[in-house]
């Protein structure tokens, strides 16, 4: 399975974006699929994730009500919309896929990962 994230870029703070990961290779319909983010010099953070059927999701103490993750089995993608962003959302966003799991928070249930973009919130 390879994940391409896109959708990142520069806005400003209190703005909306939308982010997209698009898996290729295989379905990933049955897949539990999960957004973690990167600060500069920073941890690994979990943002959101999904389950396959898209029944579950989970949320991150800093973006719950304001980030929705989606999924689209059909377009094989999956979807991270960002309202009310902050300066502390500024960040590489990384989408992730795990086949076995139901939307775990934790990075290490995902085996694989896309490459990341990049999420900049100005003042």
């Amino acid at each position: 399975v390879q994940l391409q994230a896109s959708g990142g870029g520069l806005v400003q703070a209190g703005g909306s974006l939308t982010l997209s990961c698009a898996a290729s290779g295989r379905s990933v319909s049955t897949y539990a699929m999960a957004w973690f983010r990167q600060a500069s010099g920073g941890p690994r953070e979990f943002v959101a994730s999904i389950s396959w059927k898209g029944g579950i999701t989970n949320y991150g103490d800093s973006t719950k009500g304001r980030f929705t993750i989606s999924r689209d089995n059909a377009k094989n993608t999956v979807y991270l919309q960002m309202n009310s962003l902050k300066l502390e959302d500024t960040a590489v966003y990384y989408c992730a896929a795990d086949q076995f799991g139901g939307a775990s928070v934790v990075s290490r249930a995902y085996e694989y990962w896309g490459q990341g973009t990049q999420v900049t919130v100005s003042s």
